[in-house]
């Protein structure tokens, strides 16, 4: 028997007590601690995942073209003037999601310049009148009335803006549809809730939620707008389909990289190498015009700033280490620092992704208790981020002030290299330069060359300390964060450390040190390298550096690799979401397609009673099912295709049905628009519970084969698990009908979908299967394990 669900039945308890418990625990979603597995029901048929903080039923995208009658009638009877306008309208808003992803990109600069800009002129003047404590409690106080802002819209307003969102951004384009996640109200939670945790001065970036933000105007715009808050379009109803969602989605996520980093090629590589799942090249097209668009519109509002209109937004605005004025110059010795950067960066990567592993379970735990207890928990982590940056700079010494400086010293408000803090006239505190400043200006003084008496070792590792372990505890709070800013953060300081320790073996200056430790980080943790790279030369606008940053990330991937996956993988892994990679998994080489799909298999004939229609559609949320038809209408049993749930509403509610079981000769495009079989925006659809049938409509029959998807993709029950994978994702199905190799059996043994490619329905099947899987986390457990326990040897080596 085979099955025609989408996102079926519940998962069996694949974990054995061993499993379950200890160093495996790391594998196992978060699911499972809920008392459920992805996959598992509320109504019998919806797949759960965890979005916010709240477990919520997700389905699969239809990316798949609909090829029935209608469709073919409808593509046949498009005019050269509407393909044209079709083509025009795509590129129109990819224009539109480039120009309002960079508005919003400005704005949210603007925002936490001159919020966090005032926050630290204010409580700089009581530091300078030596009133130490009422300065603490302006610090202390505003950092956490923004944060508890952002905190409540997150936790009342949108959960699903909690967080970096890229994850979620990933899945979606992997086929994911989650509730919520590009939906308005998470957009305005996005925008504001970021701008509120980052002028908070905890330890998150604005870059993830940009990424965030631009898929969400991108799904805006494409839908047509919001039928909710009464925002429609209807010459965008081209777009209503998910497959030009897809692309446009493609474009916002590549737009929001662009804006927050001001690196247009490196957001199209990003979107090529990290988010999207299917590529081609006139998306690539379509991207790189996008982020061009955020790059033209950024410049421009730049250069309006410059003429002072934009309050504290100055030098230190949208997030540019100009390091261009450096020389570069290195040699086959300077390698070996470089290497050194690249290893302990995947070290300290692989690290940083286990522990935040272990941090998001214990806060999930917290957060699904309630609103209440999510504003408790980021209340708490602002306190504490409060007491670190303002209490730990007294630990450093004040340091005389160096002679022939262009910039004032120590430097009076709120950014520069020379933090007066605590310190008399004519010194400064280095470790208050880092910490009483913006992440995005704690970066730039790293990043800044030709400073290498500026700041101590000391105050450098006890900062890097310091940012690693508020960027974990930080992330999972309810507030928009990215991981970006503190994984560069943490990265540049650990480089500009290991630059201070070798300043007497390499001639390499303690900034560009300060860059190729926050690459070995960024690769070690998020195992990213063509984008990354292009995005590091367009921050720090120098070409010079090209062979060292690459170096040095594909040293800290290859390194971080051999501990665990990237961190948006175990993300996406912890909430449950059903994502497809790209290569499938050894043990799915010896499995059929038939072995794993299960059933019950629910049919309909091709001429079907609305009575049967109607009882299948309220008994299960299916929502694809095969259309056979049997004699007298055919010789024998055949499959004629695929009718979706979303089109049998459609044809319920029309009411166009027949008296008797027979062929219909009707003109159906007479009849019927193929609008109004396109998916609706934000689950404003048609809902069965609205339409009312009567007992003599239920007698009658509908003809389902004008509607039916004729030429669905299917393959032989023989066919390899791993072969229908590869398939099934690079395609882009919501379907994958299986059909008997013999003949004289029915025309379908099943429907393979997302859920029947899971590892746990998988090793459910098959629970012999798990020893050789968990045997692997093992190896890579115990190898982390030795290599964390001899790291000081190693130190004492180099």
């Amino acid at each position: 028997m085979g099955r025609a669900i989408e996102d079926g039945e519940e998962f069996r308890d694949i974990e054995s007590e061993e499993v379950g418990h200890g160093e495996n625990d790391l594998h196992t979603p978060l699911l499972k601690r809920r008392g459920t597995f992805r996959g598992s029901m509320i109504d019998g048929t919806s797949q759960l995942a965890i979005v916010g903080a709240n477990v919520s039923p997700v389905e699969s995208l239809d990316y798949e073209i609909i090829e029935n009658d209608l469709f073919k009638h409808d593509w046949r009877s498009r005019s050269r003037v509407q393909i044209f306008q079709y083509i025009v309208l795509k590129w129109t808003l990819a224009f539109l999601i480039g120009i309002f992803t960079g508005l919003v990109g400005f704005f949210n600069n603007l925002a936490v310049e001159n919020i966090a800009g005032m926050k630290f002129v204010i409580t700089s003047n009581y530091m300078l009148e030596k009133r130490y404590m009422l300065a603490f409690a302006v610090f202390g106080s505003s950092n956490l009335v923004l944060a508890l802002l952002s905190a409540l819209l997150c936790a009342y307003i949108a959960p699903a803006a909690a967080g970096s969102g890229i994850p979620e951004v990933k899945a979606y384009l992997n086929g994911v549809d989650a509730p919520a996640i590009l939906a308005p109200g998470t957009l305005f939670v996005k925008i504001f809730g970021s701008i509120g945790a980052v002028s908070a001065s905890l330890h998150v970036g604005k870059e993830g939620p940009m990424v965030h933000t631009g898929a969400c105007i991108a799904s805006l715009l494409s839908q047509g707008g919001s039928r909710r808050y009464h925002l429609t379009w209807r010459w965008l109803r081209y777009f209503k389909n998910d497959r030009d969602r897809r692309d446009l989605v493609t474009c916002g996520a590549a737009a929001g990289v662009a804006a927050a980093f001001r690196a247009p090629v490196g957001g199209v590589l990003f979107a090529l190498e990290e988010a999207a799942s299917w590529w081609r090249s006139a998306l690539l097209w379509r991207t790189f015009f996008t982020t061009a668009v955020v790059a033209v519109v950024l410049r421009g509002l730049i250069d309006y700033c410059q003429t002072g209109h934009c309050g504290l937004f100055g030098k230190g605005g949208l997030i540019m280490f100009d390091v261009s004025s450096v020389t570069i110059s290195y040699h086959i010795s300077d390698l070996l620092p470089v290497i050194i950067l690249g290893v302990f960066g995947g070290i300290l990567g692989g690290l940083y992704n286990y522990l935040l592993d272990k941090i998001l379970r214990v806060y999930s735990l917290i957060n699904e208790r309630g609103p209440l207890f999510k504003l408790i928990l980021t209340c708490t982590v602002s306190i504490i981020t409060s007491a670190c940056a303002f209490g730990l700079p007294w630990l450093a010494k004040c340091i005389p002030c160096p002679e022939g400086l262009e910039e004032s010293c120590p430097t009076i408000g709120r950014s520069g290299n020379f933090k007066k803090f605590q310190c008399e006239p004519g010194y400064y505190n280095d470790l208050a330069s880092l910490f009483f400043n913006t992440n995005d200006d704690a970066i730039r003084n790293l990043f800044s060359s030709g400073t290498a008496t500026e700041f101590h070792s000391s105050s450098i590792l006890l900062f890097f300390g310091a940012v690693y372990v508020l960027g974990l505890l930080t992330y999972g709070i309810a507030v928009p964060s990215g991981l970006f800013i503190p994984v560069i953060l943490a990265g540049a300081t650990y480089g500009r450390l290991v630059g201070i320790l070798m300043g007497s073996f390499t001639e390499l200056d303690q900034g560009l040190f300060a860059v190729l430790g926050a690459a070995s980080f960024l690769g070690g943790s998020m195992r990213m390298t063509v984008s990354l790279c292009v995005i590091l030369l367009e921050l720090t606008n120098n070409l010079l550096m090209l062979p060292l940053v690459m170096v040095v990330l594909l040293i800290s991937k290859a390194v971080g690799d051999a501990f665990n996956s990237s961190i948006y993988d175990q993300i996406v892994h912890l909430k449950g979401l059903p994502f497809l990679e790209a290569n499938a998994e050894p043990y799915m080489r010896h499995l059929t397609a038939g072995d794993v799909v299960t059933g019950p298999l629910v049919t309909f004939s091709g001429i079907e009673k609305v009575g049967n229609i109607l009882r299948v559609l309220k008994s299960c949320t299916h929502n694809g099912f095969p259309v056979i038809d049997e004699p007298p209408f055919s010789e024998a049993p055949v499959l004629c295709g695929l009718v979706l749930r979303s089109h049998l509403v459609v044809l319920l509610k029309k009411k166009l049905f027949l008296p008797s079981q027979a062929f219909s000769s009707a003109d159906f495009s007479q009849q019927f628009t193929y609008v109004e079989f396109a998916k609706p925006g934000s689950g404003k659809g048609i809902k069965l519970e609205e339409i009312e049938i009567s007992a003599d409509e239920e007698e009658m029959f509908v003809d389902l084969h004008p509607f039916t998807n004729t030429s669905p993709y299917t393959v032989v029950e023989t066919m390899s698990l791993a072969k229908a994978l590869m398939l099934f994702r690079q395609v882009g199905l919501r379907h994958l009908c299986v059909v008997p190799k013999s003949s004289g059996r029915p025309p379908i043994v099943g429907i393979l979908t997302r859920h029947d490619f899971m590892a746990e329905h998988i090793l459910g099947l098959f629970p012999n299967l798990k020893q050789s899987k968990w045997k692997r986390v093992r190896i890579r457990l115990s190898v982390f394990t030795t290599i964390m326990k001899n790291i000081p040897i190693i130190g004492n080596y180099c």
